[in-house]
């Protein structure tokens, strides 16, 4: 069974390690896998989603209204803030994410971690942050993309790759290409990371 507290636990720590030291240019990044946010919004997100959820703030949930308050109620903090938001409600934390066998809050904060990564042509995170949450959609997967890569089948479930790079992945068209992601087919190409 998968500790999902660790792998929040760890991936907090990971993001840390992405945006820290990062240039006022980097941190104005449009990340292409959410284009309507920059980098350091991203990580406003990160920091808002995890204060909401350990106060119990979820109304609207996970909507565009909700998120996108949590970004504004941030636009000026700095990254040190933010990423001490972020740690601050690990203890809080625990607790929730154990009561779910399926922690949505865990899976946002892996997803928008590669995101960043993707947007600051980093490496990808590590294999064990990502790869329990592909075992646990496995299920999902159509015969298609049985042999894909991975780490691409991660980023494709999080509708984080579009229908023409899924039809590359599955080395064809399938209908059932377009129920991959969990929200909604994708358009426009993203990033693929060299691995």
């Amino acid at each position: 069974m998968t500790d999902w507290v660790k792998v929040y636990s760890d991936g907090v720590d990971a993001v840390a390690d992405v945006v820290t030291g990062l240039t006022p240019a980097q941190l104005t990044t449009v990340v292409p896998a959410t284009p309507e946010w920059t980098v350091e919004q991203l990580l406003a997100h990160l920091a808002g989603t995890a204060a909401d959820v350990t106060t119990g703030q979820v109304d609207g949930a996970p909507g565009d209204a909700w998120t996108a308050r949590q970004v504004n109620e941030r636009r000026d903090a700095e990254t040190s803030e933010l990423l001490a938001e972020l740690r601050g409600t690990r203890p809080a934390m625990t607790e929730i994410i154990q009561a779910n066998d399926r922690p949505a809050v865990v899976w946002n904060l892996v997803v928008h971690l590669a995101d960043l990564t993707e947007a600051l042509q980093r490496p990808s995170p590590p294999e064990q942050l990502w790869l329990p949450i592909v075992e646990a959609l496995r299920p999902r997967v159509p015969e298609s993309l049985a042999g894909a890569d991975d780490y691409e089948l991660f980023r494709a479930l999080f509708s984080r790759r579009s229908r023409d790079q899924l039809a590359v992945m599955a080395g064809g068209s399938d209908p059932a290409l377009d129920d991959v992601g969990l929200f909604g087919p994708r358009m426009d190409a993203q990033p693929i990371p060299a691995r």
